[in-house]
């Protein structure tokens, strides 16, 4: 069980810690200091409702409807390069210096849908989740459950160390460059992203 509970955690983190839409979103919000629970927990908990899933079979079920993956690839990509057209505006525009008391956050309901979008929309998610995770889960047949709580658990941590551990840069994107290069940065990631979809 000890083993189940390990693998599972490690190979969590291993496939969640790459740079991705989902974890630049978190980043930019614990940055920006707004919403920050409420993002790293729909992450975290999206997160565990793939993982469930994926353990327990929906991979399968994924390889046996072809049209899936395709209506997700293209739909991710669309999204994704529309958000990282966002990005390079912002960048553009250079205006992200952070300003918390002269400007209200964006509400709560927008913050959300944006994390939402990148999370489910991102079919890289389902890759990691449904399929990679699931199929790995089925070398430990009668410990499935403690591999995906290892798996539940590495998420949770890295979500909340991520959007509350980006406090610590905050001197850094005080000033308005660094969030001009922060955002570029998003931009390019999504761009690449997305094109790997494609192809």
């Amino acid at each position: 069980m000890f083993a189940a509970l390990t693998a599972g955690f490690f190979l969590g983190a291993s496939l969640i810690i790459a740079i991705g839409s989902q974890n630049a979103f978190v980043l930019r919000q614990g940055l920006r200091g707004e919403h920050v629970l409420l993002i790293c927990l729909t992450c975290a908990l999206s997160d565990a409702l793939l993982i469930t899933a994926g353990v327990f079979g929906f991979g399968e079920l994924v390889d046996h409807s072809p049209w899936i993956g395709p209506v997700a690839r293209y739909g991710g990509a669309a999204f994704l390069f529309g958000y990282a057209m966002l990005a390079f505006r912002s960048a553009w525009r250079g205006a992200g210096a952070l300003e918390a008391a002269e400007r209200a956050a964006p509400s709560w309901k927008l913050a959300l849908a944006t994390c939402l979008a990148l999370t489910w929309l991102n079919p890289h998610v389902y890759l990691d989740t449904l399929v990679l995770l699931g199929a790995a889960s089925i070398r430990f047949d009668d410990f499935r459950s403690a591999f995906a709580i290892g798996a539940v658990c590495a998420s949770f941590l890295f979500f909340f160390s991520l959007g509350y551990g980006a406090r610590l840069l905050q001197p850094l994107f005080a000033k308005p460059v660094a969030w001009r290069v922060l955002d570029a940065i998003i931009g390019v990631v999504m761009l690449l992203i997305a094109a790997s979809l494609v192809r």
